[in-house]
C-alpha cells in the first residue's frame, strides 16, 4: 500500500503521479456522467480524476472510455479447465480484474488441499482472485466424493487475505431441515457473507433460507424467480455460463432501479466459449443489446458487485479506490483495449513475471476398470425414469418412458433419443457404478465420458454402445482424467485434465483447441447439444431439480431421495 502522504501529494498534483491515464473519459457509475480529465494513480490506488495531472508514466487513452474493472461474482475456475494462472491470462485482458471463486470442484476431489492451492495461487495472479470457503463438500449425502469438509476444517481455512466468506450453500434442504452439520457452518459465518444456491425455492421456504443469513443467489432462471428473491433482500447474480444461460430470461429485471442489487457471474465457462463469445464482456454487450441501460449493466458488472461482497475499495474510478480500470472504445461494444489491475497493466510481460504454485491433485482417478457388462440394467420393469435435458439449463425434466427388456437388459434406443448414462465412482472408495437413461443428446453412435462431473467429480459417461462406454471410462483412468469421445473402439478425441481430473497443465489456447476437436468428434456421434461435455457434468449434480444421477443411483431432487 502507498504511503498516505504520497496519496495526498499525488492527488493534489504537488508531485507527479506514478501513472496517469490521459485523454479518456471516466464513466461515473453513481451519476451516470462522463467525466473529462486525466486519471492519476499512486501505486495501486486512484488518487485523482476530472483534472489535469503530470505523471512519472503517462499512457495516452485519447478517445476511449474508462470503466471500473469487471467483477465475476460467482464462478468455479476449475470449470474453465485451466489453472488459476491460465484463467488469469485468459480473462484478465477482457476486463475481469476480480474473480470471486468457489473451489468446491477441486475440494470435492482432494479436500482442503484444493482450497489451499487456490489461496496460494491468489497470492501471485494479476487479477484479484477471492477464494470463498466451500460450504458443501460433498454437496449432499447421495453421492460419493473424494473428500469431506466440515465446520472444523473451514475454521482452519479462515483468515487468508483472499477470503470473503462462505461459498454457495447448495444443500438448501439441509438448511430447511436444520441439519446439525449445516447449522454449524452457517453459525460459524453468521453475520458475515454467505453465498446462496436455491433453484426454484419460493414462498415460506425461501423466507427461511434467507433468514438463515444467506445473501446472494445465482440460480434464478426466470424473471419471476429473480424478482421474488430481490424482494426477499437477496442480491441476484445474473448467470451466463457455458451450460447455464439465464441472461436473456433475467435481462428484463435489470434496470437502473434494481441494478444496485444485481451483479453478473459466469459460474462455469470454458475457454472455447470465452474465445468464441467472451466472458463478462460478452454479458455486458449482450445485456445492452437486449435493452438494458449501460448504466445499469456497468453497475452490475462492477460497483454493485463490489458492494454485494463488501469490497469497498473497488467498483468505481474515483479517488481512494483500487485502480482497476478497463479502457474501452465504446460502452455498447465493451471490447477492452487495455486493462489495469491495481494500477498494473495486464500485459504479456506482466503475466510472465508472476510467481507460480506447484499443481496438486495428480493421480486422483482411481476408478475400477470397467467392461461393457457393467452398463447393463437388470430389471423386470419396463417403466423407466429418464433424465430430460433442457438445452441451455442445468435443471432437467423427470420423464417416464417404457423401455422394453431384451436379454435381461434395457438397451439404449437412439431412434427415441434414449441413451444410457452411467456414473462410475473414481476416488477409490467403493467402486460404485450406477446407470440410467437420458434424453436430449441426440446420440446415434459411440460414447463420451468425463471426470468433470459436478460436484463429486466421479466419471460420468453417456452412450449408445456399451463397449465404447467402457473404453471411454477406462481411457480417463489412463490420462488422469478429462474428456474422451469414442466410436467403434477408437478414441476420436480427448483432453487430459491431470490436476484433480479437472484442470489441464497446458496453456488455455491448447485447451481451447482440444475442445474444438472434442466438440467436432461429438457431432460425428450425432450429438446435437452445443456444449455436451459440461451439460453431461451437470446431470450428476443432485441439488438441481428435477432428476439427476450419482454413483448411488437416480436421484429425484424434488423429493431429495435416491429412487433407483
Amino acid at each position: 500500500m502507498a504511503e498516505l502522504g504520497d496519496l495526498i501529494d499525488q492527488g493534489r498534483g504537488v508531485v507527479p503521479a506514478d501513472l496517469v491515464l490521459r485523454g479518456g473519459r471516466v464513466f461515473d457509475l453513481v451519476t451516470g456522467a462522463m467525466i473529462e480529465g486525466d486519471v492519476a494513480i499512486c501505486g495501486d490506488t486512484v488518487v485523482g480524476i476530472g483534472a489535469g495531472y503530470e505523471g512519472r508514466e503517462v499512457v495516452d487513452v485519447s478517445g476511449h472510455i474508462l470503466v471500473p474493472g469487471f467483477i465475476d461474482t460467482h464462478l468455479h475456475i476449475e470449470s474453465s479447465m485451466v489453472t488459476p494462472f491460465e484463467f488469469d491470462r485468459c480473462v484478465g485482458p477482457r476486463g475481469v480484474t476480480t474473480a470471486i471463486c468457489d473451489p468446491h470442484e477441486i475440494a470435492n476431489v482432494i479436500g482442503v488441499e484444493g482450497i489451499r492451492y487456490f489461496q496460494r495461487a491468489s497470492e501471485h495472479t494479476l487479477m484479484d482472485i477471492r477464494v470463498q470457503l466451500s460450504s458443501c463438500v460433498p454437496s449432499t449425502e447421495m453421492e460419493t466424493s473424494g473428500a469431506r469438509i466440515g465446520a472444523r476444517d473451514l475454521a482452519d481455512l479462515r483468515g487468508h487475505p483472499s477470503g470473503i466468506g462462505l461459498a454457495e450453500f447448495m444443500n438448501y434442504p439441509g438448511v430447511l431441515a436444520k441439519d446439525a452439520g449445516v447449522l454449524a457452518k452457517l453459525e460459524m459465518f453468521r453475520g458475515g457473507h454467505i453465498d446462496g444456491h436455491a433453484p426454484l425455492l419460493s414462498g415460506r421456504d425461501l423466507n427461511a433460507y434467507v433468514a438463515a443469513g444467506i445473501r446472494t443467489e445465482h440460480e434464478a432462471t426466470t424473471a419471476e424467480e429473480a424478482r421474488e428473491k430481490l424482494q426477499r433482500g437477496m442480491r441476484v447474480l445474473i448467470r451466463e455460463g457455458s451450460v447455464s444461460k439465464d441472461m436473456r430470461a433475467l435481462a428484463p429485471v435489470l434496470s437502473d432501479v434494481t441494478a444496485p442489487y444485481m451483479a453478473l457471474c459466469t459460474d462455469d465457462r470454458n475457454p472455447l466459449d470465452i474465445a468464441e463469445h467472451g466472458h463478462l464482456d460478452y454479458m455486458i454487450r449482450s445485456l445492452i443489446a437486449l435493452g438494458c441501460s449501460p448504466l445499469a449493466v456497468y453497475r452490475a458488472a462492477s460497483l454493485s458487485a463490489a458492494e454485494a461482497f463488501g469490497l469497498r475499495d473497488r467498483g468505481l474510478i474515483a479517488p481512494g479506490r483500487r485502480a482497476d480500470i478497463v479502457v474501452l472504445d465504446s460502452l455498447e461494444e465493451c471490447r477492452a483495449a487495455r486493462v489495469f489491475c491495481a494500477g498494473r497493466e495486464m500485459t504479456p510481460a506482466a503475466f510472465a513475471a508472476r510467481g507460480d504454485v506447484a499443481p496438486v491433485g495428480r493421480g486422483s482417478v482411481r476408478a475400477p476398470r470397467v467392461t461393457a457388462a457393467d452398463f447393463r440394467t437388470a430389471t423386470n420393469r419396463e417403466e423407466t425414469d429418464v433424465i430430460g435435458i433442457l438445452d441451455g439449463k442445468i435443471i432437467t425434466e423427470h420423464l417416464h418412458e417404457d423401455v422394453p427388456i431384451a436379454d435381461g437388459d434395457k438397451h439404449p434406443d437412439p431412434a427415441r433419443d434414449l441413451a444410457r448414462i452411467a456414473v462410475v465412482e473414481r476416488h477409490g472408495h467403493n467402486g460404485n457404478i450406477a446407470t440410467g437413461f437420458v434424453r436430449g443428446f441426440g446420440m446415434q453412435a459411440g460414447a463420451i465420458a468425463s471426470t468433470v462431473c459436478h460436484d463429486h467429480h466421479n466419471i460420468v459417461a453417456v452412450g449408445v454402445d456399451y463397449d465404447d462406454m467402457a473404453m471411454a471410462v477406462n481411457r480417463l483412468g489412463e490420462i488422469e482424467g478429462g474428456f474422451a469421445v469414442v466410436r467403434g473402439g477408437v478414441v476420436m478425441a480427448e483432453l487430459a485434465l491431470p490436476v484433480a481430473g479437472l484442470m489441464s497443465l497446458e496453456p488455455f489456447e491448447e485447451v481451447r483447441d482440444r475442445l474444438v476437436d472434442l466438440r467436432a468428434a461429438a457431432v460425428t456421434l450425432g450429438v446435437t447439444l452445443e456444449e455436451p461435455f459440461l451439460q453431461l457434468a451437470f446431470l450428476a449434480l443432485p441439488v438441481i431439480p428435477a432428476l439427476k444421477i450419482t454413483d448411488r443411483g437416480m436421484v429425484d431432487v424434488t423429493r431429495f431421495e435416491i429412487i433407483g
